[in-house]
């Protein structure tokens, strides 16, 4: 039980823009600071992303909370939880996301204007985030975005509001691949008001490729001009194996050593759970690509089509594209399709929508089944397991019990117009979650490539432990980051 007096220490990671390295290096910074036997915990105020966990709420009841955040506290070693991530936007289209607050969808906040709605958002955050100062030895904050967005200073409670609040030790951390990084580092800094700017106490050049002796004397004229260090230089690192950090979409084609295996993602506007796909993306021999056209559907193995924000909408726009047509042909000729949540709906005959929630739509005809959208979002971790033989090209999956998690408003059944399709995948309770006929197989369970024996009863192919992957993150900081400069961001700053 903790002290009442108890305060953590926080350790913040800034980035001069979005896709800076802000997730991962937050992630390392996490299972770093747990091995050294200290009780950590992940936060960030907000995040915008559609990948979204299913995790412990509030009152007993389910939440969802960003990917990044719930990768973050396995790498803290500790059970992720709505406080991590109190504040979730979930674009549904280009000007309007849903408000998720503590894990569940506000409505009210939903349709409040955007600058309106901050004080209340900032209000559920700070909250949350006191309270996690005073159970843990660490927080590790993840900021978003950059904090110099002037335009958006006064109701930007993401990054130097809840640095302030939590006295945070910050790092500011820039991507330097992409080129100007001293100005990247030396604009952020200069931006910020000089009390949110005492709070910075170290820069980290990110993803750099080649000598690191060649930056000098950049560095050193940094801190001549800022008063802040350079406290590490981060190579640059392809095969981490954590997802691209909240949502952000990286179409880069992947796989090594013989391609053997040809795995396509339709990769449609709104598609959700991305990060899901990352086992996918280490696989030895697997060449996992993203797919927008038929030309990048030609000739692959597997087709899958991803959970989905906007259901109708993605379809509509897989139609446009001509996609359907090159999906039905793929599925005909006994190639492997699979359907995963909204991919499932969408494989269906209809979605039905009597509540305006997604949109009503013909599906693609590739599973007798009809998808209704409820007012009602489906939030649960779940425990399955699938039938007892299923055909090929799925019948490796055959008896298998897997976890995962659902999040979805559609419920969807058998066509009572059309022959009967056979369930092979079950919740707990008995109650089917996926079908499969032929060699097309739909379900609502995320997270079935995070389970080890389902990806090897899939692929065949060693797998690379999560656990491993949150250590090797560490490693690589003892290895790139001097001794003895982690450990000082625990203790008090200048300013204090």
């Amino acid at each position: 039980m903790s002290s009442p007096s108890r305060r953590a220490r926080a350790v913040m990671v800034l980035g001069t823009t979005s896709g800076a390295g802000k997730s991962f290096l937050t992630t390392a910074l996490c299972r770093w600071y747990a091995r050294q036997g200290l009780q950590v915990a992940p936060f960030k105020a907000q995040n915008m992303s559609n990948n979204a966990r299913v995790v412990p709420g509030l009152a007993g009841r389910q939440g969802e909370i960003g990917s990044a955040q719930y990768f973050q506290a396995l790498a803290a070693r500790t059970r992720p939880e709505v406080r991590m991530n109190p504040v979730l936007l979930k674009p549904e289209k280009d000007t309007a996301s849903q408000v998720v607050v503590l894990g569940e969808v506000d409505e009210a906040l939903t349709r409040a204007p955007w600058r309106a709605r901050s004080a209340a958002l900032w209000t559920a955050a700070r909250g949350a985030l006191d309270a996690l100062m005073q159970e843990n030895d660490v927080v590790v904050i993840e900021g978003a975005g950059s904090p110099a967005e002037i335009n958006l200073h006064d109701t930007d409670y993401v990054n130097m509001r809840t640095a302030l609040a939590a006295n945070a030790a910050c790092l500011l951390v820039t991507d330097i691949d992409r080129g100007g990084a001293f100005a990247h580092l030396f604009g952020t800094h200069q931006l910020l008001p000089p009390d949110e700017r005492a709070l910075i106490r170290g820069f980290v050049l990110n993803r750099f490729r080649g000598d690191a002796s060649l930056l000098s004397p950049g560095p050193e004229m940094l801190q001549s001009l800022t008063g802040v260090p350079t406290l590490a230089t981060l190579p640059m690192w392809r095969g981490h194996g954590l997802p691209e950090e909240d949502g952000v979409f990286d179409d880069r084609p992947t796989g090594s050593g013989m391609t053997t295996l040809r795995v396509a993602v339709v990769a449609y506007p709104r598609l959700s759970n991305l990060d899901e796909f990352q086992p996918l993306r280490s696989l030895d021999g697997v060449r996992l690509s993203w797919a927008r056209t038929p030309a990048e559907l030609d000739g692959v193995d597997w087709i899958i089509l991803p959970g989905s924000k906007a259901v109708a909408s993605d379809l509509a726009w897989l139609r446009a594209q001509k996609l359907d047509a090159v999906i039905t042909a793929h599925a005909a000729a006994g190639r492997p399709v699979l359907g995963i949540c909204g991919g499932l709906q969408m494989l269906g005959e209809a979605l039905i929508d009597p509540h305006g929630m997604d949109g009503n739509a013909p599906g693609l005809g590739l599973l007798p089944l009809v998808t209704q959208f409820e007012r009602d979002k489906l939030l649960r971790e779940a425990q399955v397991r699938f039938a007892p033989s299923l055909a090929a090209p799925w019948s490796g999956l055959s008896g298998l019990t897997a976890r995962g998690y659902e999040i979805h408003h559609g419920r969807t059944a058998q066509h009572p117009a059309l022959p009967a399709v056979t369930p092979v995948l079950f919740d707990a309770q008995g109650q089917p979650l996926g079908w499969q006929h032929g060699a097309v197989l739909g379900h609502y369970l995320h997270g079935l490539f995070e389970d080890e024996c389902a990806l090897s009863a899939l692929f065949g192919r060693p797998v690379r432990p999560l656990e491993r992957v949150f250590d090797d993150l560490a490693d690589y900081l003892d290895q790139h980051v001097p001794p003895g400069v982690l450990m000082d961001l625990l203790k008090p700053g200048a300013h204090e």
